[in-house]
């Protein structure tokens, strides 16, 4: 294992539970501020075509029914996949993005303007419906450009994302409880299977993407990527000088002691410093600039900053920036090396089932739902530094759901007896 990935995992893990944390939450609130103690109606959605659970029915028939919902559910996922690898294969890349963008709009809309408008009666909010409607229409636009056009600021694409798994997940936790249970455990095997096994749909379309360095065809949300060095020759400084040109300092580490090296550039030079794009991400803004002012300028020399500037800027699949091999193969031997560590890209469907799962358990108490998030967390965690590890794409849901499904049962069947009995007697305050 390289030293860099373990430097920069910390960095990534961070970058990934905080949005997930702040997915799981809000949908915890959302939970307590819109669940009635009355009885709700069970509503019917794609996860639940087969069998409507009832609370007259008895243990057998919601296992049994559940069970037949979670199956026909992973059957349309499958299917709605393989389409989707499919359209991607024959490169129907533009039907999927205006796809993408419909669907980001249809959630935005109807199922967060559902779930505005029950806040809105829920805490008693004066608001007409002119105001409602120009407030959610504009949130709607906003989102959906954000998370679909170029040069907006990662943060805003970043929380677009995590609201739209806020708001799919809220309206998940509105399913029956044996078919909720069912279903997670259906996802998280047929995510193991379609991420892993030869042939599976994710696999697929990871390699597909993959092999044509393009993003995936689908709504996956992107840490803030990092950049780290391991810079053993020490950091190119920058700055200009008061008669105008430019001066580059080398500062390199020559055992335990910095050897300070000024390099003066002029303006006219510039282009000719032999390890500008690969020191330091600023210098080749600069050389871009000055080509783009200067007439003179060679096509090989623009066409390399374009590939530098796309490198930078585009973003990967999964955790990648392990080993650049154009990023390699242009230093031609310099001694001073900079890595840039890609964010990690994890599925919207990760966020929305672990925050499904925490919302089950906030419909029991408050002492699941702190073990349900303890247990998401970790098995995050864990499938990160396995990521690290094996360098390929891997699923983010069995491990969390496996252990979020066996905290939920013991703490609800072993621990808060425990917990309730040693309180009431007095044995534990």
């Amino acid at each position: 294992m390289d030293g860099s990935i373990l430097e920069s995992i910390g960095a990534e893990i961070t970058g990934v539970m905080s949005p997930v944390s702040i997915c799981m939450l809000l949908v915890v609130l959302l939970v307590y501020a819109l669940s009635s103690p009355t009885t709700s109606v069970p509503i019917r959605t794609a996860a639940n075509l087969v069998y409507v659970e009832a609370p007259t029915d008895s243990a057998a028939q919601k296992l049994e029914g559940s069970l037949l919902n979670a199956l026909v559910f992973v059957l349309l996922i499958a299917a709605v996949t393989f389409l989707l690898v499919l359209l991607y294969y024959f490169n129907f890349t533009a039907f999927l993005r205006h796809y993408m963008r419909l669907s980001a709009f249809f959630v935005l809309a109807t199922m967060g303007g559902s779930i505005f408008l029950s806040l809105v009666q829920h805490l008693s909010i004066p608001v007409d419906a002119i105001t409602c409607f120009l407030l959610l229409f504009n949130f709607t636009a906003v989102g959906v450009l954000s998370i679909f056009s170029r040069g907006v600021p990662i943060l805003l694409r970043q929380s677009y994302m995590v609201v739209l798994g806020i708001i799919v997940a809220a309206w998940f936790t509105k399913l029956p409880e044996w078919t909720t249970w069912s279903l997670l455990v259906a996802l998280a095997l047929y995510d193991l299977v379609a991420v892993l096994a030869p042939g599976g749909p994710l696999k697929i379309l990871v390699e597909l993407a993959s092999s044509r360095d393009e993003e995936l065809p689908a709504l996956v949300y992107e840490a803030r990527p990092t950049m780290s060095g391991r810079n053993p020759a020490g950091l190119l400084v920058g700055g200009v000088s008061d008669n105008g040109s430019v001066e580059l300092q080398l500062v390199s580490r020559n055992g335990e002691s910095w050897e300070h090296v000024p390099i003066d550039i002029d303006s006219d030079e510039i282009e000719a410093a032999p390890d500008q794009g690969e020191t330091s991400p600023l210098v080749p803004n600069a050389r871009e600039s000055h080509s783009l002012s200067s007439s003179g300028a060679s096509s090989d020399r623009n066409r390399q900053s374009e590939i530098f500037v796309e490198e930078e800027m585009s973003p990967l699949v999964e955790m990648l920036g392990m080993g650049n091999e154009r990023q390699h193969s242009r230093r031609d031997g310099a001694d001073t090396s900079l890595t840039m560590d890609r964010g990690i890209k994890l599925g919207l469907g990760d966020f929305v089932f672990y925050s499904v799962l925490v919302g089950r358990a906030a419909m029991y108490d408050l002492m699941t739902v702190y073990a349900c998030y303890l247990a998401i967390v970790s098995g995050l965690g864990c499938t990160l530094i396995l990521l690290a590890v094996c360098r390929h794409a891997l699923p983010a849901l069995p491990i969390s759901i496996a252990l979020g499904i066996m905290f939920y049962f013991l703490t609800r069947l072993l621990m808060e007896p425990f917990v309730v009995g040693t309180s009431t007697n007095l044995m534990m305050f």
